[in-house]
């Protein structure tokens, strides 16, 4: 009899049972000579000692301006020294951080701002186009005559009292970044080793949005416990030690950065690189050969931007030896070259989301290559996973698909202020419903189908797109391609295909068609084709389908 579709990661290692403070004073005492952070585009470096010390005098700093345990802090900033910095710093002081958006415009972080109830916001400068201060003048006028070393209060925002500014020039209302961190000589060291003895591991210390990708953001509430040994195994499986050096291109908004970056850095004595504020591939090829790394995490996109950037052979990438791509699945064509190319032997696949911090199964760098484009993996130690019936609940038997569920240390609290929501995700038994469709083999890893919400009922057939787009891109002149449901009268639903050419190659949407004829069933051949320059992505690079079918449907009127 075929075994159920259930496993347990087992271990020998326990937990860390501290916090992140703990484990960052720990980490510094061990290995305070080692580089911690290197910012290439901000030109700064700084051992964990260092790093240490920036930490503390910004958690006093922020103890000055009258953040409580259990407060709230928004952090609106691309990557950058800062940003690591207020990350442990608003742990060491048990400051709830919420992640927000850098490319966030006025709705987005007034919906952010209202919904996690910001006591304080530290903000950068801008993302590309968009200037942080004057939004936040529009969004809140009692900033232009805010006295910036004191509370303010706006009844748009309740409990919002502060906002500090990453940027250097005065701005009205705005407590500049060098301001705070001299406030840290007003609370004595003292003071701060006794709120850091009193805070617990379970307790919430991270609000982070999900990504948007198929609809308003849910804010996920996360423990000490939950991120800080989540960043713990993926760098054990990634066999991490304090010589490694990490590229971290991926935003640190994101569990991506935030977690699988510096967390994984941090709790292994390694080296976080930045190579910019945000994705630059030509930012990644230089700082990785002039920094050696050893390591660098992606998405796909990212590292095929990389591997097509006209420099690409310009640069020594033969330091590198491993990372995490994510996100997105992985063409195998694209995994040789990164092995081949890039040096990147020991590359692995990861996969998880937002609430569950975010890691749950992870391929291992010696695993076949088939493995590593094939399947994500299999589960982490301290972890359950389970595959079950989408509709009855029951547990499958091994290589039957059914809805992925995760259980363990990793779990979110649930979403803040939204029992509903919560409700709806984790079940009576503890259980996270993924909503990925999902199959596991005999060995336990598992290969991601499709996603419940997308597969497509084509007149009482079920299509998955993912299936579609991989035989899409089996086709020489296809770069990418993301295969959704539209609205059909007669079928209910019909296959719409969005497709990237590769450069400088002509087709034509009966030619793909014709491609499909025969090597694919004729009801998952796509009905509808759009060649496309771009998709619309979060910052993270996934791809939103849910805005392509809106943009679809009122350009084809099939409203």
């Amino acid at each position: 009899m075929m075994p159920f579709s259930y496993t347990h990661g087992v271990s020998t290692v326990p937990l860390i049972g501290q916090t992140i403070g703990d484990q960052l004073d720990e980490i510094a005492a061990k290995h305070g000579s080692n580089e911690a952070v290197v910012s290439v585009f901000e030109n700064q470096r700084l051992t964990y000692s260092a790093l240490l010390d920036e930490v503390n005098r910004c958690a006093r700093a922020l103890m000055a301006t009258g953040i409580q345990k259990g407060d709230r802090v928004g952090v609106w900033s691309t990557n950058c020294v800062a940003w690591i910095v207020a990350q442990f710093a608003t742990a060491k002081i048990g400051a709830i951080q919420v992640n927000i958006n850098p490319a966030y415009r006025l709705h987005e972080l007034d919906y952010a701002l209202q919904q996690s109830e910001c006591n304080a916001l530290i903000c950068g400068e801008g993302f590309k186009d968009a200037d942080y201060a004057r939004m936040l003048h529009e969004l809140i006028p009692e900033l232009h005559h805010a006295d910036p070393q004191a509370d303010f209060s706006t009844p748009k925002f309740p409990h919002l009292r502060r906002v500090i500014y990453l940027g250097e020039k005065p701005v009205a209302g705005l407590l500049r970044w060098s301001e705070l961190m001299s406030m840290h000589e007003r609370v004595r060291p003292e003071a701060l080793a006794e709120r850091q003895a009193s805070l617990d591991f379970d307790e919430v210390i991270n609000i982070q949005y999900t990504s948007g990708t198929t609809g308003f953001p849910k804010g996920a509430m996360l423990t000490h416990h939950n991120i800080l040994n989540n960043g713990y195994w993926t760098g054990v499986l990634m066999n991490f030690t304090p010589r490694d050096r990490l590229c971290i291109p991926v935003p640190f908004y994101h569990c991506f950065g935030m977690v699988l970056g510096n967390l994984t850095c941090m709790t292994h004595g390694a080296t976080m690189v930045l190579p910019a504020p945000h994705f630059s591939p030509l930012s990644v090829l230089q700082a990785i050969a002039r920094e050696k790394c050893t390591a660098m995490h992606g998405v796909p996109t990212m590292f095929i931007a990389e591997l097509e950037h006209p420099q690409f052979r310009e640069f020594n990438l033969s330091s590198l030896r491993t990372g995490v791509m994510a996100g997105a699945p992985c063409p195998i064509e694209v995994m040789k070259r990164v092995i081949r190319e890039m040096h990147c032997e020991q590359i692995t696949i990861g996969c998880g989301m937002t609430e569950t911090s975010p890691l749950c199964n992870m391929t291992k760098p010696d695993d076949l290559l088939e493995l590593r484009v094939g399947t994500v993996g299999r589960v982490l130690p301290h972890q359950e996973q389970k595959i079950v019936h989408p509709e009855t609940g029951r547990i499958l038997p091994r290589g039957q698909q059914g809805e992925l569920c995760y259980r363990g240390y990793h779990i979110m609290r649930g979403y803040y202020n939204n029992p509903e929501g919560t409700k709806s995700a984790i079940d009576s038994s503890g259980w996270m419903h993924s909503g990925d469709l999902a199959v596991m083999d005999e060995q336990g890893y598992v290969k991601i189908t499709g996603r419940l919400k997308d597969m497509i009922i084509r007149g009482g057939e079920n299509i998955y797109p993912r299936e579609v787009e991989e035989f899409l891109f089996t086709h020489p002149k296809i770069a990418e391609a993301a295969v959704f449901g539209v609205p059909d009268r007669h079928y209910g639903e019909q296959v719409m295909a969005w497709i990237k050419l590769k450069d400088g190659a002509p087709l034509t949407e009966k030619e793909v068609r014709e491609f499909c004829k025969g090597k694919i069933m004729d009801y998952k051949i796509p009905y509808r084709v759009k060649f496309v320059t771009a998709f619309p992505t979060t910052v993270t690079g996934k791809i939103q389908k849910y805005r392509m079918r809106e943009i679809t449907v009122e350009e084809l009127n099939l409203g």
